[in-house]
C-alpha cells in the first residue's frame, strides 16, 4: 500500500515536472528578463525642444519611480498586493484564499495575482489573459524569474509603465498626462486613488466616461488605504468630499503636422538599416524646427489662405463660365446652386470638390548654411482639410518666373553682363512646319520696350527679356545644367519655353536652390533630423550637414544682387513699402500663365524661404489677378517681418569677393561713364572683373572735340 502510494505520488511528480518543464519552454529566459523593455512612445521634437508629434501603436510613456508619488504606491499596494514586500513572486496566501472562495462560490472571481505576477502577464504575451490553470501557471514560473531578475524597486516601475489605464494609455505617467494634464509627481491622493481604482477595469471606471462608478472606486480605494495605515482618516474624509477634477489633455493634431509626417517618411527609409521600431521603441527623434518660426508661419498662410479663397469664391460666385468650368474638371453630381450656396455661407467644402475650389499652398523655410528646415506648411492647416499629401515636398508645380534666376546666372557665367541688353519686342515661334501652331511668350502686363538690360529683365520679371537669353545667349540646355547644379531633381524640358519656367519644381527644392544663392554658391542639402536618441538617452544616429559649392561666388555675388533689384524697385518692391522688411533681402515673384500658380521666393543672409499657393488641379486659376505679388508675397513678407522681430538675427549683409567690381557706367550708352556724361546718367552697377565693358560712353563726349576733328 505504501509502496503503490509512493510508486503513485512519484510517477505524479515526474509527471509534474516533465509538465513545468514543457510549460516553461516558451517562457520568456533569464536574459530575456534582464533585457525587458516595454513598448513605449517615441517623440518627435523641435530644435528647441517642443514636442510635435508622438509615434506609437500603444500609447505609453516611461517614468522613473522615484518620480511617482508615495501615495500612488501606497494605493496600488493596499488594492493589488499588500504582501509585495514580503513574497517572493508569488502569495501562498492568496491562493488559498482564491481557491476556497472560487470553490465556495463555484465560479473564478477571486483572483490571486500579485503585481510581479500581473507585470508578468503585461509583458509577455506568451503567458496569455484568460482564466485558466494553465495561464497561472505560467505566471506563478515567470513571477519567480522576475523575482530573481528585478529589485522590488525595479518590479514596481516596470509594472507602473507597463500596466493599462484605458483609453489607449499604457503606464502611469501617459495615464496622468491623458486624465488630468500634468506631471506624474504633481498628482494629488484622489487623483492617484482614481488611477489606481481603473486597474481591475478601466473601461468600466473611466472617469471620462462613467464620472459616478470612477468616484465609487476613488472612494473605495481611499477607505483600503485608510483600513490599511497608509493614510489617516482625516486624509480620507477630506479627499472622498472632492469633486471629480480632470483637465484632460490631448495631443495638438494642428502643429507642424506635415512636417511630422516628412520627418515620420524620413525616419522609415532607414529605420530597418539602424535597426529601430519607430512605434515601439521609445526613441527621442531632435528636428531642424523651429518652434516660433513654424508659428509664424501658421498664423500668416492661414491668413493669405482665407483671402486667396475669399477671392476664388467671388469668381466662382460671379463667373458661371468659370464655375461650370470648375464643376466639369471636378466631374462632381453638385448642382452649381448647391456650390454657389457652400461657397457663400463658407461652409465646409466637400472632398471631391477641393481640388478645383480649395486654395491649396506650401511654405518652406531653410537655413543656408545648415539646410536645416525651420519651417514647413504642406496644404491647408484646418482640422477638416488637413491630408497627408505634404505640397512642400510632393507637390510638383510649374515655377513661373522664380525659375528665371537659372536662366541669368547661366547668362552671367557665359560672359554676358547685367548690362547686356536685349529687344524686349514680341516673340514669335513656329512649333511646326508650316507655323499652323505657334508660340507667343508675352510679358505679363501686356508691355513691349526697347533695349532692356538683364538686370531690368529680372526685375521687372520681363517674360520677352528671358525668352530671348534663352534664344539668343545661351540655349535651354545651359539652363538645365545650373538647375540641375542646384538641385532641381524634376524633369526639365530642352525648349524655349524653359524661360518661362515650364518645368515643374518641388517647393522643398526651389527654396534649397534659393538658399544656396544665399550662401554664396554653395548647395547645402535639406535636413529635418539632427540626431535620434533612444530611451536612455544614448545616441543612435547623428545627421550631419552634406554641402557642396555649386557656383563660383562671384557668379552668385552679381546674381544676388540683381535679384535685390527686384525688391528695391521691381515687382516685390511691397516688401519694403508695404511690410516694413528693411533687412538686406533678396527674391523673385513667380506666375504661372493661367495664374494656377503663384510663387514668391526669397532669401536673407540668414533665412531661405518660398512660398506658393495655387489650386490642387493645375487646370484652375487662382484669379485674373492673383499675381505671384498678389497671391504669395502677403504670407512671405507678413511671416519675414514678424520672424525677425522675434528672432534675434544680428544684421548682417553679403560682402562682395575679390572677383566682382563695382563701375559706373552711363544709362543711355551702358558703357563705362566718362566724364562728359551727365551726373543724372552716371549709375553704379557691379560685373565680374573678368567679363566688364571695354568701351567708355561715346554718346557724351568732350564738347570742344567736333572743333579738333576740324
Amino acid at each position: 500500500m505504501f509502496l503503490n502510494t509512493f510508486l503513485l505520488l512519484f510517477a505524479g511528480g515526474i509527471v509534474t515536472v516533465f509538465y513545468l518543464v514543457t510549460l516553461s519552454r516558451d517562457l520568456p529566459s533569464l536574459n530575456e528578463l534582464q533585457q525587458f523593455n516595454p513598448d513605449t512612445v517615441s517623440k518627435i521634437l523641435s530644435a528647441d525642444g517642443k514636442l510635435i508629434k508622438e509615434l506609437y501603436i500603444h500609447k505609453r510613456d516611461i517614468v522613473k519611480v522615484g518620480e511617482v508619488p508615495k501615495d500612488l504606491i501606497n494605493a496600488l499596494i493596499s488594492m493589488e498586493d499588500h504582501r509585495f514586500y514580503e513574497h517572493s513572486g508569488i502569495s501562498i496566501r492568496g491562493i488559498a484564499r482564491a481557491v476556497i472562495v472560487d470553490v465556495l462560490t463555484m465560479s473564478t472571481r477571486q483572483g490571486a495575482s500579485t503585481i510581479t505576477q500581473q507585470l508578468a502577464r503585461n509583458m509577455y504575451n506568451t503567458i496569455g489573459f484568460k482564466k485558466t490553470i494553465t495561464r497561472k501557471l505560467r505566471e506563478f514560473l515567470t513571477a519567480i524569474q522576475i523575482e530573481k531578475t528585478y529589485t522590488k524597486a525595479e518590479i514596481m516601475e516596470l509594472y507602473l509603465n507597463s500596466v493599462h489605464f484605458g483609453h489607449g494609455s499604457y503606464g502611469v505617467k501617459t495615464a496622468t498626462d491623458i486624465y488630468f494634464g500634468k506631471d506624474v509627481n504633481e498628482l494629488s491622493l484622489d487623483e492617484c486613488a482614481i488611477l489606481i481604482g481603473l486597474l481591475p477595469a478601466p473601461a468600466r471606471y473611466s472617469p471620462r466616461n462613467h464620472p459616478e462608478k470612477a468616484l465609487e472606486r476613488r472612494n473605495l480605494v481611499l477607505r483600503v488605504m485608510m483600513n490599511r495605515g497608509y493614510i489617516t482618516e482625516a486624509e480620507y474624509q477630506e479627499n472622498i468630499e472632492k469633486e471629480l477634477v480632470g483637465k484632460e489633455s490631448y495631443p495638438d493634431p494642428g502643429w507642424a503636422p506635415y512636417f511630422a509626417e516628412h520627418v515620420r517618411r524620413e525616419l522609415e527609409k532607414i529605420d530597418e538599416e539602424l535597426d529601430i521600431n519607430l512605434y515601439k521603441d521609445g526613441l527621442v527623434i531632435h528636428t531642424t524646427l523651429d518652434s516660433e518660426i513654424q508659428r509664424i508661419l501658421e498664423a500668416e498662410f492661414n491668413d493669405g489662405i482665407l483671402k486667396n479663397q475669399a477671392v476664388i469664391n467671388r469668381e466662382y460666385l460671379t463667373s458661371s463660365r468659370k464655375l461650370s468650368k470648375g464643376l466639369s474638371l471636378a466631374n462632381s453630381t453638385f448642382s452649381a446652386d448647391s456650390v454657389k450656396e457652400i461657397l457663400k455661407s463658407g461652409q465646409t467644402i466637400p472632398k471631391e470638390l477641393r481640388k478645383q475650389f480649395l486654395v491649396q499652398g506650401a511654405v518652406v523655410v531653410i537655413e543656408p548654411g545648415t539646410g536645416h528646415i525651420l519651417g514647413m506648411i504642406g496644404g491647408r492647416q484646418e482640422d477638416e482639410y488637413a491630408d497627408h499629401f505634404n505640397r512642400a515636398t510632393q507637390a510638383k508645380r510649374q515655377p513661373g518666373s522664380v525659375f528665371k534666376p537659372f536662366i541669368y546666372m547661366t547668362a552671367l557665367e557665359n560672359g554676358f553682363m547685367p548690362t547686356t541688353r536685349l529687344l524686349n519686342q514680341p516673340i514669335e515661334v513656329c512649333l511646326d512646319e508650316g507655323c499652323i501652331n505657334r508660340w507667343n511668350p508675352q510679358n505679363h502686363d501686356g508691355s513691349t520696350g526697347l533695349l532692356t538690360t538683364l538686370r531690368d529683365g529680372i526685375k521687372r520679371s520681363l517674360n520677352l527679356i528671358s525668352v530671348r537669353v534663352v534664344q539668343e545667349l545661351i540655349g535651354p540646355g545651359a539652363v538645365k545644367n545650373s538647375a540641375r547644379a542646384f538641385g532641381i531633381s524634376t524633369p526639365i524640358p530642352v525648349v524655349d519655353a524653359i524661360a518661362l519656367g515650364v518645368a515643374d519644381v518641388i517647393p522643398l527644392e526651389i527654396t534649397a536652390a534659393y538658399a544656396a544663392i544665399a550662401n554664396n554658391g554653395i548647395l547645402t542639402e535639406p535636413i529635418a533630423i539632427t540626431r535620434i536618441e533612444d530611451r536612455y538617452g544614448r545616441v543612435i544616429k547623428e545627421f550631419d550637414t552634406v554641402s557642396r559649392e555649386v557656383k563660383d561666388e562671384n557668379l552668385i555675388y552679381v546674381l544676388r544682387d540683381m535679384m535685390r533689384s527686384v525688391i528695391e524697385e521691381g515687382t516685390g518692391a511691397s516688401l519694403r513699402w508695404k511690410y516694413k522688411f528693411y533687412r538686406p533681402v533678396a527674391g523673385k515673384t513667380g506666375t504661372t500663365n493661367s495664374k494656377a500658380d503663384a510663387w514668391f521666393c526669397g532669401f536673407t543672409p540668414q533665412l531661405s524661404m518660398a512660398v506658393w499657393v495655387g489650386m490642387d488641379d493645375p487646370g484652375v486659376s487662382l484669379g485674373t489677378k492673383q499675381f505671384g505679388s498678389q497671391a504669395a508675397l502677403p504670407i512671405f513678407g507678413n511671416s519675414i517681418h514678424d520672424i525677425y522681430e522675434v528672432k534675434n538675427y544680428p544684421l548682417a549683409d553679403w560682402d562682395m569677393p575679390d572677383g566682382v567690381i563695382k563701375l559706373q557706367i552711363c544709362t543711355e550708352s551702358y558703357e563705362l561713364a566718362s566724364q562728359w556724361c551727365p551726373q543724372e546718367f552716371k549709375k553704379d552697377e557691379i560685373f565680374l572683373k573678368k567679363y566688364v565693358p571695354r568701351k567708355e560712353c561715346e554718346i557724351h563726349s568732350n564738347p570742344f572735340q567736333r572743333f579738333r576733328d576740324k
